[in-house]
């Protein structure tokens, strides 16, 4: 089971690596003000607000990693000391 999760993580890892082009999107606003910007001639903006879009939607996710891999190993440290100790959690 715990072989079959790791696979189909790292697999969606991969796949989201792959196709991190499609992630470059913009809400409607942000996208007029671009192409606003893109008409004026200024080129640089569009791409430092993908950047800040593609930095705001990570952080989410790191955030729920690291906690998730903080819960994961202690869970295991408890789970270890009780098979060797016969502590209770």
């Amino acid at each position: 089971m715990i072989k079959v999760f790791k696979i189909s993580f790292i697999a969606m890892l991969i796949n989201l690596m792959v196709n991190v082009s499609s992630l470059y999107a913009q809400c409607a606003m942000c996208r007029a003000t671009v192409e606003n910007n893109v008409s004026n001639g200024e080129t640089s903006i569009g791409a430092g607000l993908n950047t800040g879009i593609l930095y705001l939607l990570t952080m989410p996710y790191l955030i729920a990693m690291v906690i998730g891999f903080l819960w994961y190993r202690n869970a295991k440290k408890r789970k270890t000391k009780f098979i060797f100790h016969g502590d209770k959690f």
